[in-house]
């Protein structure tokens, strides 16, 4: 018995059984008897418990840190200790997963991009569905925003279809200046080399083995997979479909980004162009999130037999 929680414990529990009095009590087990009688003037946080709760049981791979951004965008007014102390009392901690390997050697800050749709990164992830058939979903996000621009899943995914879903990206939001990918088949095939040719769209590849060059959607699949491929069975495509689209939409919209000062990609995208609209400067915020390492390499591919894309 070290906490005073744990003395008035035992002190009720010999008045109780015994039927001693509390100061026969507290002479017995040594405690303090203004330590017994004390009562706490801390208020009742039961809403927000229940609140946090809720929140965590929806968003299971939130910390306290973005569970406190999403409590205050209610109205609620709390210090960050204080959630993080009732976040640890609810038992709520993320579980850490395995380990991954990670880069070493001399690495060189990335230069960030200076205005939206200037370069995208694109990358494909791939599940299975619950009758174990293996699907891949193509991910592409803009550098700038962090906004998810599109979120493609099929069993198969060619160097065709990734121009068409590019052209469908580009009809609703504009041409972008670059697009940055790593050399998988599809994305070096004579389909997509044509399509940068006609687009007269620049289209970086990273160094072979080098995937931290792409850093903006390698982020983006962790968080994807760790808040929905890992929490969720797919029973068919049309399923995978359905909750890959409600997620990019929570994404782009609610989920708080780190990197853009904890605002959702959506929200610091009209910023940005509000900003430019009224001085002609761009709204640069820093996140707490740390800045991005290892930039791509101005040569492109090292692989020679790669041809060069004109233009």
């Amino acid at each position: 018995m070290v906490t005073p929680v744990a003395r008035r414990q035992a002190v009720a529990h010999l008045c109780s059984s015994f039927e001693v009095s509390q100061r026969r009590a507290c002479e017995v087990i040594g405690a303090d008897r203004s330590s017994v009688r004390y009562l706490s003037l801390r208020p009742d946080d039961a809403t927000i418990r229940v609140r946090l709760r809720e929140l965590a049981s929806v968003r299971r791979r939130f910390g306290y840190r973005r569970l406190l951004l999403m409590i205050r965008s209610e109205g609620v007014l709390i210090n960050h200790k204080k959630l993080r102390r009732l976040y640890a009392e609810e038992r709520l901690q993320v579980r850490r997963r395995g380990g991954r390997k990670r880069a070493l050697g001399t690495r060189v800050p990335m230069e960030l991009p200076q205005g939206p749709n200037q370069r995208w990164s694109l990358d494909f992830v791939s599940d299975t569905l619950t009758d174990s058939r293996r699907f891949r979903i193509l991910a592409v996000v803009d550098d700038f925003t962090r906004e998810c621009i599109a979120l493609v899943a099929d069993t198969s995914l060619s160097g065709i279809r990734v121009g068409r879903e590019l052209d469908a990206a580009i009809a609703r939001r504009g041409h972008p200046t670059m697009i940055v990918s790593d050399n998988g088949t599809e994305l070096t095939s004579m389909a997509i080399l044509r399509w940068s040719q006609l687009t007269r769209i620049e289209w970086h590849y990273i160094a072979p083995g080098k995937p931290q060059q792409n850093a903006f959607v390698e982020s983006f699949n962790g968080r994807l997979r760790d808040e929905l491929l890992n929490e969720t069975l797919f029973s068919s495509l049309d399923h995978a479909r359905e909750l890959l689209a409600e997620w990019q939409v929570d994404y782009n919209t609610v989920r708080p980004h780190s990197g853009i000062g904890n605002l959702p990609p959506s929200t610091y995208a009209k910023l940005t162009a509000s900003d430019m609209q009224r001085d002609g400067t761009l709204r640069c915020v820093e996140g707490s999130a740390p800045r991005p390492v290892a930039s791509p390499s101005h040569t492109g591919s090292n692989d020679q037999r790669i041809p060069p894309i004109a233009g």
